[in-house]
């Protein structure tokens, strides 16, 4: 069981994000974390490395937001479903 403290300090006295790298661009076939799968681009904290998804658009981070994430993974994986059932 993973203690509580530490996760109520970091809370606290965690790292703001406020130093940010410049938006980096995920090419095609090339391996993307979580935050650069959401939008195809992303930013990393240079402080603690934490990588957030970023619009070119709206030149901001994208929020996230749990339930849309979910619906949007539960709409993935219906697709491949979908298309085998009209191959049958």
């Amino acid at each position: 069981m993973k203690p509580i403290a530490p996760d109520l300090v970091d809370l606290l006295f965690g790292c703001w994000h406020k130093n940010l790298s410049f938006p980096v661009s995920v090419r095609q076939g090339q391996r993307a974390s979580l935050a650069a799968r959401r939008t195809g681009t992303y930013v990393v904290c240079l402080d603690c490395g934490r990588e957030f998804a970023y619009d070119l658009q709206d030149m901001r981070i994208v929020p996230w937001q749990v339930g849309k994430a979910i619906r949007h993974l539960a709409e993935r994986i219906k697709r491949p479903l979908r298309r085998a059932r009209k191959r049958d």
